[in-house]
């Protein structure tokens, strides 16, 4: 298995720069993994095949606004800086901009809202392209981030809430569980009269949703950790779910990783609830404990995620249906239209 395996050839026009209004007016794709067979919906329809019993797992993260924008003090340099996490209370692993200008020990200045400015070093260098930035007094978001829209995203003016699902809660993302992106409260609520349970996990958005592959051999890639939390309540209905045979659902490959990662830890598709950091790395030939099916969007080429949904669906089925999306202009990445694994 290479890298180049998991290609394809995509017209930037299909990139989608901005979400459709209303959310669940996207186009849906299913996507029959034993046979391969597609079918061409609306995301409203999605009802449709959803069963009663079933259960639909939701990450509810929510996106910090881990953009900053500044100068070096040295020189007066632009600098714009990507929070990835938190290490200490000022104390944080930052992707930053130009890189080769912010060597350790380089200082800079943040520029905030209403003439607000926060001071900032260059602690440390990673291996991985990534720094330690130490800040001097308090980190304020709401005078120094911006919402942290992907790069392949060139529309500024996206309004910040609809790079947010609707019900994201826990602060720690820096990138969308864009799957959840397409569900309206009202869609919600269709498809819990339904009958279908709607259980909610946390997983913290990391950088590898947007990092590319820079080997060829995906065996040498080292996914980064992501902080995830389980509720003993979230697990119990799960389990059941999964002992009486019933579908358990992931919404998006985020929530995938933390059910598989927590079975992972307890040997055995019975979850047990916690906490902690995941970097599981999914790809062909993973066998699933959890997940049986999985609502998610269209994934870069060459990327873990594309990779992820090979393995639940099969790469050459996956490859069929991202032509046939092509062939028939669905829109791309984390605003653009859906597929259902089922």
């Amino acid at each position: 298995m290479k890298t180049a395996d998991f290609d394809y050839k995509l017209p930037e026009k299909l990139i989608a720069q901005s979400p459709l209004e209303p959310r669940d007016h996207s186009r849906l794709m299913i996507l029959d993994r034993i046979n391969g067979r597609i079918k061409h919906r609306n995301f409203y329809d999605i009802t449709e095949y959803l069963d009663h019993g079933d259960v639909l797992v939701f990450n509810d993260s929510k996106v910090i606004p881990a953009r900053m924008y500044g100068s070096t003090v040295d020189s007066g340099s632009r600098v714009e800086l990507l929070l990835l996490s938190q290490i200490s209370s000022n104390v944080w692993k930052t992707l930053v901009k130009p890189g080769r200008r912010m060597r350790k020990g380089a200082k800079f200045i943040i520029n905030g809202i209403n003439g607000k400015q926060l001071i900032g070093r260059i602690l440390k260098e990673h291996l991985d392209g990534s720094r330690e930035v130490e800040f001097e007094g308090e980190l304020n978001f709401e005078y120094f981030g911006s919402l942290p829209l992907p790069p392949y995203i060139h529309e500024t003016a996206v309004p910040g809430d609809r790079y947010q699902t609707v019900y994201a809660e826990k602060e720690g993302s820096i990138a969308a569980p864009t799957a959840g992106l397409h569900f309206t409260k009202k869609l919600l609520n269709r498809i819990s009269e339904k009958g279908v349970l709607l259980e909610f996990v946390t997983l913290h958005v990391g950088w590898d949703s947007f990092r590319p592959l820079k080997t060829n051999n995906p065996l040498e890639h080292k996914m980064h950790s992501e902080y995830w939390e389980l509720t003993r309540e979230a697990c119990d209905r799960i389990n059941l779910a999964k002992s009486e045979g019933r579908r358990v659902i992931s919404v998006g490959t985020t929530a995938v990783r933390l059910l598989e990662n927590a079975a992972r830890i307890s040997l055995s598709s019975t979850l047990s609830p916690g906490s902690g950091w995941a970097d599981i790395f999914i790809k062909p030939g993973y066998q699933f404990r959890v997940v049986d099916s999985l609502i998610t969007n269209f994934h870069l080429p060459k990327s873990t995620l594309l990779m992820l949904t090979s393995a639940l669906a099969g790469r050459d089925n996956i490859l069929k249906a991202y032509e046939e999306a092509v062939q028939n202009q669905y829109r791309f990445y984390s605003f653009g239209d859906a597929m259902f694994i089922v």
